[in-house]
């Protein structure tokens, strides 16, 4: 369990382990307990510094490097309330593959990846309650809204090669399906739009296409058209956030049940009509290899059933 932390600030060698790691990572894996927000206002005020500077959470540690934790006080045993047992029980079922190295989710719609902003506990904060002592790592994060596969590594060797493949060009193959509002022409529609990730006032995040964003890279397949709408197979290049909702609004049809860009008067009716309560996007296969290619992986997670339903409706 945490404890509190001590009184007055303290320094942190880097181990060789967490070369690599990311600084917000770091801290939160040192920090256990505090919240994300926190730890993002520690580091932005200048109370975490690495080796005596100021820092960004995104900074890339090296072995030896000298961290700064200023004072925080944690919660002690007893003092923040467990996961409550439904979503414990409902993440045990929603395990999907699991070997000595990673462990995948295929998660509920609803629950949020990780805690924070109001949310005390996320996917990673639940398992790490099952599976205590076991250093659970999320290796990607999927929107709170969308289901589908979430990677969680179990050593830190799987962390950094599958974070390594991330950044490179087709290193993971993701594949989701997604209900888009309207009919979407034949074959497949490749969307190539960069993507800017701004906030809104009170801290929300809003993605628009931009010049000035990132690049960003979808590719959609219609497999069948049901009720006017497309039901799709959606292969992205890049793992961007919102990248398949704000792609796919640009292009005129929007996920449905998005309730951030989507088209309000077309989720009241598929709402009213259909039950779609939540968003119509899922992910459903990651394909990637570690070990330098020689452990191939293809994890997939099925259709939520609030989603199938959906699509028996539909006609």
């Amino acid at each position: 369990m945490t404890q509190p932390a001590a009184s007055a600030a303290r320094t942190v060698r880097v181990p060789d382990d967490r070369d690599g790691q990311r600084l917000d990572n770091f801290l939160l894996g040192l920090l256990k307990g505090a919240p994300r927000s926190l730890v993002y206002k520690l580091v932005r005020s200048g109370q975490v510094r690495v080796n005596g500077g100021r820092a960004k959470a995104e900074r890339k540690l090296d072995a030896g490097d000298e961290v700064r934790i200023p004072p925080v006080r944690l919660p002690e045993e007893g003092e923040r309330a467990p996961p409550a047992k439904g979503l414990l029980a409902a993440l045990e079922a929603a395990i999907v593959f699991e070997d000595t190295r990673l462990l995948a989710l295929n998660k509920p719609s609803g629950v949020a990846s990780h805690g924070g902003s109001g949310i005390s506990y996320g996917a990673i904060e639940a398992m790490r309650a099952l599976r205590p002592g076991q250093g659970l790592e999320l290796v990607h994060r999927l929107d709170r809204d969308t289901s589908g596969l979430l990677v969680i590594a179990k050593k830190r060797s799987a962390l950094v090669e599958l974070q390594a493949l991330m950044r490179e060009d087709g290193g993971i193959a993701k594949r989701y399906m997604a209900l888009l509002v309207g009919r979407m022409p034949d074959g497949t529609m490749s969307v190539d739009a960069p993507l800017h990730v701004g906030l809104r006032q009170g801290g929300e995040r809003h993605v628009q296409v931009n010049a000035a964003g990132k690049a960003s890279l979808s590719h959609f397949r219609v497999l069948e058209r049901r009720g006017g709408h497309s039901y799709c197979e959606v292969r992205i290049a890049t793992g961007r956030t919102h990248q398949i909702r704000v792609h796919s609004a640009h292009i005129g049809h929007p996920v449905a049940g998005d309730e951030k860009y989507g088209e309000a008067e077309v989720n009241r009716r598929l709402r009213e009509q259909l039950g779609l309560k939540r968003m119509f996007l899922h992910a459903s296969t990651l394909e990637f290899a570690l070990d330098a290619g020689r452990a191939p992986y293809m994890l997939n997670a099925s259709l939520a059933p609030e989603l199938v339903d959906v699509l028996d409706r539909l006609k």
